[in-house]
């Protein structure tokens, strides 16, 4: 499968070229544009899809994903993710997998297992609506970054401490560790929230910014507004 990664860092879009016969995968609502030589299938995660996928109900939602396949000529199809941000390629391979953010995912080639029902960071991480999918296999892997990504390589037992709404990705030979940003006065007035401990040796991807701050910096704007009309 040929890619190439347009407009980067602010406004990327990965554009793939499939041969007859290939197919990828890719977040439902991610594709932006494609030829009339793909077919498209929408499914949903189940063990019987390509090994793992499994089928998850986190937050009370099930997740969908679209394959898209070449069929009798080859085409090509562009994708991309709300956020304005980066795309950065990562390269599976056995022993060599990732855990990654689920709102990061957009799209992945075939051999690549998604196993969203994986318990690592259990709860949406305490209530904070971030779930991290377990990635595995063999293949190209895409994630959608909000911001520039930040790539660290830690060396073993080299530590970095990740603010978990920064946190993209890393690698599964990392170990990890959840905890509260200082202490409880920390927590609450610094603004962090949880970080995560991680340890190497493996890679770390951050995103630049965060896009609850986002929400939470439009909402300073609305919110006056919203008041003087209920007045």
């Amino acid at each position: 499968m040929k890619y190439d990664i347009r407009y980067k860092p602010s406004y990327s879009l990965l554009v793939v070229t499939l041969d007859p016969g290939e197919s990828i995968v890719a977040e439902a609502g991610s594709m932006t544009y494609m030829q009339p030589a793909i077919e498209v299938k929408t499914k949903k995660r189940e063990k019987s899809f390509w090994g793992s996928l499994g089928m998850s109900l986190l937050g009370g939602q099930t997740f969908f994903v679209n394959e898209f396949t070449a069929v009798n000529a080859r085409g090509e199809a562009g994708f991309s993710a709300a956020p304005l941000g980066d795309i950065e390629t990562l390269t599976l391979s056995p022993g060599n997998g990732y855990i990654i953010q689920k709102s990061a995912y957009i799209a992945s080639q075939e051999g690549v297992n998604l196993d969203v029902q994986w318990e690592g960071f259990t709860k949406g991480l305490f209530g904070q609506g971030l779930f991290m999918i377990k990635v595995s296999g063999a293949g190209l892997l895409f994630l959608n970054t909000f911001g520039a990504i930040d790539k660290h390589t830690l060396n073993p037992g080299e530590k970095m401490i990740v603010d978990n709404f920064h946190l993209v990705a890393f690698s599964e030979t990392c170990q990890y560790k959840v905890t509260k940003f200082g202490g409880l006065k920390e927590t609450i007035l610094g603004g962090e929230g949880f970080v995560t401990e991680i340890t190497g040796p493996g890679e770390i991807y951050i995103q630049t910014k965060n896009i609850r701050e986002l929400a939470d910096w439009i909402w300073t704007l609305i919110e006056p507004r919203i008041q003087a009309k209920a007045r």
